[in-house]
């Protein structure tokens, strides 16, 4: 009988990782290049514009510690506003990055190693902008340091009750563990540029940073358990930390805050907008530094396939805050969810599940899963969405207080918008910087996917 040639359908095929032929050597010359070159009048423009954002930021969080945060839109009993909401944003998005880097490794999904490089940088500089937020909403930041126990002559020693202060260290835990998880990650692709340089600057710079690196044996061995042993520990801080945020609102009193389902729904919430962020800067990348062959439509579609999954899920979390509000009988809870809905932010309410629920559910075709355009389109409303599920959660259920006399509608000020715009303009300002002077993807992670490529340190972490 005749052989004949069997189609197997799309969800059978084996994955395409890297796309075209790509040699070891020519996906050093193509991702290496872009730190030793000059940027181009693109990057120029871009950075400009977002340095100007940034700097405007700046001069707003200036002009308030000058005149303090009475220049904000906080009142009473509106105490926590834009500030908190930014920081729960910000934190939101460093989870993709961790998630995609570390969760992602321990399951051995390989079409994270393209990708993982961008994302881990995404999560440091969003951890920068959110805890830029805390500080300044403080009032005195000089004054920080009260903040952390330690024996003092004030007499004065934190609670260690107060979830604020579990922020405190659960977000600077997170801060470290991924920058040491990034920074790892980056040691063998600094010695590949150390090696390849001509300039005797960057030739110490890339040799003070790579720490020695040679790619021996040994140095695979202490890589790859180091490298574990981080992405385990990040791995639990995915899971803890934005559940310790979710805390700051879970354990009070305040109707709208008080529920269990919190800490999950956070997670969910912070996975669900943090991918969306690393697709729009993944498109821009992969179109400006022509990186198409590595940043491949296989790995657009899979990040878009958990956007859908995560809108879901957020859709389950808004169907369980209702259901909450009705089983209770709690007359305040049935006031504020009623709030959410249809009262003076009732609009914000509908933004939010538009944006988070109806309009992700246009990812179930593949067209907006593989095209820029309906990506891209799906990731902007899915970010607008969760920063205002942010300001539903806070503002909404503050504005009405427990007693009628203590109402007040809450608006912000310019300076809130400004100081919010600046914080988008450090990050996209960071992300620059990073695709100028560091390689964006991880090579010795990409080589052990091109087709008949062996890794050169018998395989370990890369499997």
């Amino acid at each position: 009988m005749a052989s004949e040639a069997v189609s197997l359908p799309a969800a059978l095929r084996a994955p395409v990782l890297v796309e075209g032929p790509v040699t070891l050597g020519g996906l050093d010359d193509q991702v290496l290049q872009y730190p030793a070159r000059k940027p181009p009048l693109a990057w120029y423009i871009a950075f400009a514009i977002t340095a100007s954002i940034l700097t405007l930021g700046v001069s707003l969080i200036g002009y308030t510690f000058y005149m303090g945060i009475g220049v904000w839109g906080n009142n009473r009993p509106v105490f926590w506003a834009f500030d908190i909401i930014n920081f729960v944003f910000w934190v939101g998005i460093g989870h993709a990055g961790t998630l995609i880097s570390a969760i992602l490794f321990l399951f051995r999904a390989r079409w994270r190693n393209a990708i993982a490089r961008f994302a881990e940088a995404m999560t440091i500089f969003a951890v920068m902008c959110a805890g830029l937020f805390p500080l300044i909403h403080v009032g005195r930041p000089w004054l920080a340091f009260w903040l952390f126990p330690y024996p003092n002559q004030r007499a004065l020693w934190t609670n260690f009750r107060s979830p604020l202060l579990w922020d405190v260290f659960a977000v600077s835990t997170y801060f470290s563990v991924s920058l040491m998880f990034w920074y790892l990650g980056l040691v063998p692709d600094l010695a590949s540029l150390r090696d390849r340089t001509t300039s005797k600057v960057r030739r110490f710079l890339y040799t003070v940073l790579s720490l020695g690196w040679r790619g021996s044996a040994t140095h695979w061995q202490h890589y790859e358990k180091a490298y574990l042993l981080l992405a385990g520990l990040a791995t639990g801080l995915v899971l803890s930390v934005h559940s310790v945020v979710s805390f700051d609102f879970a354990v009070s009193l305040v109707p709208g805050w008080h529920m269990t389902i919190f800490p999950p729904y956070f997670v969910t919430g912070a996975i669900f907008a943090g991918f969306a962020m690393v697709v729009i800067v993944l498109v821009v990348v992969r179109e400006t530094m022509d990186l198409k062959n590595l940043i491949t439509t296989y790995h657009l579609d899979v990040m878009n396939k958990v956007i859908l999954a995560m809108a879901c899920l957020m859709g389950y979390a808004y169907v369980m805050e209702g259901f909450t509000a009705w089983y209770s009988m709690d007359e305040y809870l049935h006031h504020i969810f009623i709030q959410y809905i249809s009262g003076t932010y009732g609009w914000s309410g509908w933004l939010t599940i538009s944006c988070n629920v109806l309009i992700p559910q246009l990812l179930w075709f593949r067209w907006f899963r593989q095209r820029y355009l309906g990506m891209i389109f799906v990731s902007i409303a899915v970010t607008v969405g969760m920063w205002f599920e942010r300001f539903v959660i806070i503002v909404v259920s503050l504005h009405q207080d427990y007693l009628p006399s203590s109402w007040h509608i809450y608006k912000p000020t310019l300076v809130d918008f400004g100081i919010l715009l600046g914080s988008f303009g450090l990050f996209f300002t960071l992300v620059l910087l990073f695709a100028r002077v560091l390689p964006v993807i991880a090579t010795t992670e990409v080589k052990t996917i091109l087709p008949g490529a062996q890794p050169a340190h018998g395989g370990g972490h890369h499997d």
